[in-house]
């Protein structure tokens, strides 16, 4: 598929086709990145996906005592 590149104000902009849109799951919100010659466009990661997950993952594997943390180096336990 070819497309040119429009005028928008001091900008300029593609248009995406609504199936494209579809097709790639593409939301409001949009993470771009050029690799070379390439610009990818896809839809923007929740900064936080997937932490609920992790967080059951390590319930399940009983690594999720936090108890720990409040210890520093050097601190004297006995």
């Amino acid at each position: 598929m070819q497309t040119k590149l429009i005028r928008i104000g001091n900008s300029q902009g593609v248009r995406i086709p609504k199936a494209v849109i579809e097709q790639a799951h593409l939301g409001e919100d949009l993470d771009i990145e050029v690799r070379g010659e390439t610009v990818i466009i896809r839809p923007a990661h929740c900064l936080r996906g997937g932490w609920a997950e992790a967080a059951a993952l390590c319930h399940d594997a009983k690594s999720d005592n936090l108890a720990d943390w409040d210890a520093t180096a050097g601190d004297d336990w006995s």
